[in-house]
């Protein structure tokens, strides 16, 4: 399946964003793409809690999500929106970090709400505290594509190994990882953290990113670190971009995952164990 990651620098407009962002897909799909993906907080990147009040919307209500549900109707493409910021009903207040795969017929065919949260602190100066405006998912997310089963997660996730094999344990054949990674964890962990996942399940690992100095009408201007990967089921690098927007067009198979897995059967040797004590 000719595949494409889109990667964006987006700001804290949703409208100035969607209209890019639709720019890319109507290019890959003209480039033959069958399958699409956006990086994390597509709509909206911003580190301003009273921005993100001000321009978010509930998933019913939120204007990029049905614009690129029509438009991925309209292309007859596959696409994952990598995630999009949205408001919930929490009495907290706390958004949701959720990533759509919508069919060929620009119907949502599978949800995500991002597990695990970026709450670290990178540097004295470079802390971040995503639990603070995010509320955590609770559920791992598989859903069937033409090629087979893909398991959807969102950017920190892939430190967390044991959600990637209980997707390919549960059939997912491609891993999706659309990311807004920091420039200072993406430069020392990205490209390690994603051939691992791959490796380790025999997965397609695809990574449509953020990249650049993110444009805040309100705030501290966050950055990114871009370099969006897909990697092989043996892991090779497919395809990297580097620091600009753009697509990204390569092919998979679903040879080359069970080619992998017939050369290292890893997830047949799983085994319980005891221990530590």
């Amino acid at each position: 399946m000719r595949t494409a990651l889109v990667q964006l620098c987006s700001s804290d407009d949703p409208a100035a964003n969607l209209p890019v962002t639709q720019g890319l897909i109507d290019e890959a799909a003209h480039a033959g793409a069958e399958f699409v993906l956006t990086p994390e907080v597509t709509n909206c990147v911003s580190a301003s809690r009273t921005r993100q009040v001000d321009v978010l919307r509930h998933e019913k209500d939120d204007t990029t999500l049905a614009a690129l549900q029509e438009q991925a109707a309209k292309r007859g493409i596959w696409l994952l929106i990598g995630s999009l910021a949205l408001k919930t009903e929490d009495a907290d207040g706390r958004f949701a970090n959720r990533s759509f795969l919508i069919d060929p017929a620009g119907r949502i065919a599978a949800r995500y709400d991002k597990i695990h949260m970026f709450d670290v602190e990178v540097s004295k100066t470079e802390t971040y505290r995503e639990s603070a405006g995010y509320r955590p998912g609770q559920r791992a997310v598989c859903a069937e594509m033409p090629f087979g089963k893909i398991g959807l997660s969102i950017c920190y996730d892939v430190r967390f190994p044991h959600l990637y094999h209980s997707l390919a344990q549960a059939g997912a054949m491609v891993l999706t990882v659309p990311s807004a990674f920091s420039p200072v964890t993406g430069e020392a962990h990205w490209h390690a953290l994603l051939r691992a996942r791959a490796i380790e399940t025999g997965c397609y690992v695809l990574a449509p990113a953020q990249a650049g100095r993110h444009a805040a009408a309100r705030g501290k201007e966050r950055r990114t670190y871009g370099h969006s990967l897909a990697v092989s089921p043996w892991g090779e690098i497919l395809a990297e971009a580097a620091t600009d927007p753009g697509i990204h067009i390569f092919d998979i198979d679903a040879s080359s995952v069970h080619d992998a897995r017939r050369k290292v059967p890893a997830l047949k040797h799983v085994r319980a164990f005891d221990g530590p004590s």
